[in-house]
């Protein structure tokens, strides 16, 4: 019989507190590479500021941060075309973890500009909308938003009350759209917008410049998560639109939806990276706090905290690689990312409250990451699917009822 010895394979690689399970060794030479490049961004140009962002409320120069994410090539990076970096599901999904490691805000900026607003134009526009907005998007010249949320319809699109009506007749006819849309990242800076409204024809998306007259975009204040993040509401008075204005290439809910499916897949991962930078503070903080002589690291329950946090970091990081890879053969279902939505940010929330107490006081200052993350990740938590409806979709799935209509 062979002998199965580890000395066959050569010496085991070092153990990496922060990669307990060496989900690193899953990774591509140029996965990785990717991966660095956003770390070294965000930890030059958010990294030093964010928490005073997060505690004002404001991001300093979003504009000019805009554009250094598109220098590197992160805007609408799993696109091809029209300037768009055309890299993999799982590298862009590796770009989602490092910003969120650094911000929610700084992630869900990323992920509406490339997932939402330009992935709606990519896959549903006119040639003349990919050529007018996208180059641009991606160079983070021109800055996207998406307005599905309204004040009375969030997990039940369907019921939105937007509308759009042909002012005339024929398809030559100008469109006029009336209505509100609520919680929209990136609302109070976009140069466009995806309004989706009801029509005569079901509901359709519109390519919305937000210059145009009856469009506005005021600033909703008084959050106490995502405050490193520009959230708006988008209000539409009588914005009148050309015929060509309209998405041509879809109708329906399944437009808006797959948009939400691009995005809610980089959640799977960003989630991941709030955990890993909570439990690295967390860490961190076990060995250099002293109590009763010897630092806290050396309490079995901190240690017992410490390991259910590792141990969820890594199942959550292996599913997030896993529908990556589904996602780049062309074989992930949207009740599979349903499961990486549900799952990876419910234990990232956790593994920030653990990470809290292991901190103790110190859990709730701004010098350290954890309350922001944890502050942060209660929104993760509703927005692209709240945790009640992807529990409905995943049990649709497996019993073939629809629970909730």
């Amino acid at each position: 019989m062979a002998s199965r010895t580890s000395s066959a394979a050569g010496p085991l690689p070092a153990f990496d507190p922060l990669d307990p399970g060496n989900v690193d060794s899953l990774l591509t030479e140029e996965e990785r590479a990717v991966r660095e490049t956003v770390r070294k961004v965000t930890t030059d140009r958010v990294a030093p500021h964010v928490a005073d962002w997060f505690e004002r409320g404001e991001v300093d120069d979003v504009r000019g941060l805009v554009k250094e994410l598109g220098s590197v090539g992160l805007l609408g990076m799993h696109l091809e075309g029209y300037g768009c970096a055309g890299m993999s599901a799982t590298a862009y999904g590796l770009a989602c973890l490092e910003l969120e490691a650094v911000d929610s805000g700084i992630r869900s900026l990323v992920s509406v500009q490339g997932s939402l607003a330009m992935y709606a134009i990519w896959a549903f526009g006119s040639e003349e909308h990919k050529q007018e907005w996208l180059p641009g998007m991606a160079a983070g010249e021109k800055i996207g938003c998406f307005g599905l949320t309204e004040p009375d319809a969030g997990s039940d699109p369907g019921s939105m009350r937007t509308r759009a009506r042909r002012d005339g007749s024929g398809e030559d006819a100008d469109w006029v759209l009336d209505g509100r849309k609520m919680w929209i990242t990136n609302g109070s800076i976009a140069d466009v917008a995806v309004v989706w409204a009801h029509t005569d024809d079901g509901v359709r998306g519109f390519v919305v410049p937000t210059a145009t007259p009856g469009f506005s975009a005021p600033l909703i204040k008084h959050k106490m998560s995502l405050r490193a993040s520009v959230t708006s509401e988008l209000v539409l008075d009588g914005v009148r639109l050309p015929a060509s204005a309209v998405l041509p290439e879809v109708r329906g809910l399944k437009g808006p939806l797959s948009c939400l499916n691009e995005a809610r897949f980089g959640i799977v991962w960003g989630a991941m990276g709030a955990a890993r930078s909570s439990y690295g503070a967390a860490l961190d903080y076990s060995r250099t706090r002293i109590q009763f002589d010897r630092p806290i690291g050396a309490f079995q329950l901190t240690q017992a905290k410490l390991a259910d946090m590792a141990v969820e970091l890594t199942k959550g990081t292996l599913l997030a690689v896993h529908l990556g890879r589904l996602k780049d053969a062309g074989q992930l279902r949207p009740e599979q990312v349903s499961i990486g939505k549900l799952n990876n940010v419910r234990e990232a929330l956790e593994i920030c409250r653990s990470a809290r107490t292991v901190l103790g006081a110190n859990g709730i200052s701004l010098e350290y990451p954890v309350i922001r993350h944890m502050n942060n990740l209660e929104s993760v938590l509703t927005y692209e699917g709240t945790v009640e409806m992807h529990t409905l979709v995943l049990g649709q799935a497996l019993t073939g009822e629809q629970a909730f209509r």
